[in-house]
């Protein structure tokens, strides 16, 4: 495994990591999670990412569950803060209550006493920046938080979030955790430049587009059975992965990852990382074979005619 610094911080990071976004505390079982987890640490991740929306706290229940026998300070625990956990109306955003609230329940249902990367899972445009950017600073400071980041947060945004640090002596957003892969590029345009100026990394979600770019779905050919593609919590985000045109652009990277010695999986994971500003992608996983798989990617070097290859097999579907 490689590892590498997230942002301007001095945090270390797994170039791959494991999520549970649509896996542990809900389609996939303990006892699976627990597998994959553990196959994970022992492989040299040392990042897990989860959120108090997934599966309504159980992924965080679950992972903490997990984690709990492994050594607290061999590992990087993040979870996040935004989406509607109840009813009321202070049940979601980014204002401090709600932060702080379920930054306790955070803590809580994960069974430690710090979060060590506490992300605002979306931006908040109902709570006053410096309300949100001041409570997270007060976790900090209170040491039930190591460091805070963001998900999927604008350029425009994470420079208004730099400013009002700045002005308010703040300790500063270390990560942005956005969409991103050889599909799905809108972050180099303004996010990645910006993320740079102000020492953000990224812990990119989905750098295997849904499973798409592991060429599990065939031009032609009906869905496979128990995929994501099949289930009707997810299926709203692959219609467009899923045209023809993208599926036989994957199939033109097959020729590509056979020559590198690596599966549709690993190209895919390798070429993310050749981004210097991500530290980390994140992936899912439900059997453990599919982590060792994915650990391949670490430490990967793409030449330059890989990449231009690459482009030439994707032209026409790539998202900017």
């Amino acid at each position: 495994m490689e590892y590498r610094k997230l942002g301007r911080s001095g945090l270390k990071v797994s170039e791959i990591s494991l999520g549970s976004w649509l896996t542990y505390g809900g389609s996939v079982g303990t006892n699976a999670a627990r597998e994959c987890v553990l196959k994970a640490y022992e492989l040299g991740i040392n990042f897990f990412d989860t959120s108090d929306a997934y599966y309504r706290g159980e992924a965080e229940r679950v992972l903490g569950e997990v984690l709990h026998d492994i050594p607290r300070t061999s590992y990087v625990l993040a979870t996040k803060v935004f989406f509607p956990v109840g009813s009321g109306p202070n049940d979601r955003g980014l204002s401090r209550k709600h932060i702080m609230e379920e930054c306790h329940a955070s803590l809580k249902r994960l069974g430690t006493d710090y979060i060590d990367l506490y992300q605002c899972h979306r931006y908040d445009p109902e709570t006053p920046l410096d309300e949100t950017l001041r409570a997270l600073d007060d976790l900090v400071s209170q040491g039930k938080v190591l460091y805070a980041g963001v998900s999927e947060w604008s350029a425009e945004q994470l420079t208004a979030a730099s400013q009002v640090a700045h002005q308010y002596n703040l300790h500063p957003l270390i990560s942005n955790q956005p969409q991103y892969n050889m599909l799905w590029r809108r972050i180099e345009r303004e996010v990645i430049p910006v993320s740079e100026r102000e020492g953000l990394g990224q812990v990119v979600f989905s750098p295997l587009a849904q499973g798409v770019l592991t060429g599990k779905y065939q031009p032609g050919q009906p869905l496979p059975a128990g995929s994501r593609a099949t289930d009707p919590r997810a299926n709203h985000f692959m219609p467009q992965l899923l045209q023809e045109q993208t599926l036989q652009a994957v199939e033109n990277l097959r020729p590509i990852a056979h020559r590198l010695n690596l599966t549709l999986s690993q190209l895919a994971l390798a070429w993310v990382l050749q981004q210097s500003n991500v530290a980390s992608a994140i992936t899912g996983a439900t059997r453990p074979e599919q982590v060792v798989e994915n650990v391949g990617a670490a430490g990967v070097v793409l030449s330059a005619e890989d990449l231009d290859e690459i482009e030439t097999a994707l032209q026409g579907v790539v998202q900017y």
